[in-house]
């Protein structure tokens, strides 16, 4: 995954991480939101700098629920989303008059991983992995003995993403059956690579994040298994693409503003772009395209979109 790594740590060199107030002015584009959905967003906006060098792409990282408050209030153009916007953003963005499209741009397995010299655990199942994240389990169950007694009497430290991201979202609504729903224990962070690096030190940590940067990760991390009735199954491209991996695999989202589109045709071209590239770059950076079909179906609904929205 050296190319993930050049082309963050190049878009982070071209790429304001600010507030991300929207540009009233120029051709510039606002983003923010999900962590997750980051890296392929920034490695399509460094593509399209070499289409058009004088716009300016702004890229946030608040995590998806962060960019969903800013974009309801129309404070950024595009928003980054590990998960669909919930009937309070929507309600807000409506009290706001923003109208708005949800596009899917790849596919994302939730990662759970382990220290690599943990050598007790070759897979989870989702009931062991709902004992360990529910909310009863706060307090309770804090030793990994007591999800296996074949496993060590020691403490499981937890590390995983914050109430803002998309990904603790999905993640709970997954395992626990309701989204949000999960203990409080535990070592929280929007950013992946603070996680990589606690489970990474912590011989007796576990967590969970996207994909994408365990593979970045791979050398300082180990995946496990998850066993959702089928069998135990490790995420892949292969196993998110064909939906065996379940139940922690899911699509990732941008939501375009219509307002944006009809003031600054950059985010036209720019999202075309997107759908355009995408499946070429993602493999890049540890994603799943979506099909060749399913690329046009949202290329048709954006299309649909923009003609709707400048007439």
């Amino acid at each position: 995954m050296k190319k993930l790594i050049l082309i963050t740590a190049v878009t982070f060199s071209v790429l304001s991480c600010g507030n991300n107030k929207k540009d009233q002015e120029g051709n510039g584009i606002s983003i923010d939101g999900s962590s997750t959905v980051f890296p392929v967003t920034a490695a399509i906006a460094e593509e399209f700098r070499t289409e058009d060098p004088d716009v300016n792409v702004t890229i946030g990282v608040s995590g998806t629920g962060g960019g969903f408050q800013k974009f309801a209030k129309g404070d950024i153009d595009i928003a980054n989303a590990s998960r669909s916007i919930k009937e309070e953003e929507k309600a807000i963005a409506n009290e706001n008059n923003i109208n708005f499209i949800e596009l899917e741009v790849a596919y994302d397995g939730l990662a759970v991983i382990i220290n690599p010299e943990n050598d007790w655990v070759q897979c989870f199942t989702v009931d062991q992995l709902r004992k360990i994240w529910e909310p009863a389990a706060q307090g309770t169950i804090t030793r990994w003995n007591q999800i296996n007694p074949e496993w060590p009497d020691e403490e499981i430290h937890l590390y995983g993403p914050g109430v803002a991201s998309g990904t603790f979202d999905y993640f709970t609504e997954a395992i626990m059956g309701e989204s949000g729903s999960s203990r409080g224990d535990y070592t929280a962070s929007e950013d992946d690579n603070v996680l990589v690096q606690g489970v990474a030190g912590d011989k007796f940590g576990l967590g969970f994040f996207g994909l994408a940067y365990f593979e970045e990760n791979r050398n300082k991390l180990k995946i496990v298994g998850v066993d959702g009735g089928q069998g135990c199954i490790e995420p892949t491209v292969e196993t998110v693409s064909n939906g065996t991996y379940a139940p922690l695999s899911r699509p990732l989202f941008i939501y375009v503003n219509s307002s944006s589109i009809q003031n600054n045709p950059k985010v036209i071209d720019f999202v075309n772009f997107y759908l355009n590239e995408a499946p070429s770059l993602l493999k890049d950076v540890g994603y799943v395209p979506l099909t060749p079909e399913e690329y046009k179906r949202e290329q048709d609904k954006f299309k649909n979109f923009v003609e709707e929205n400048q007439q």
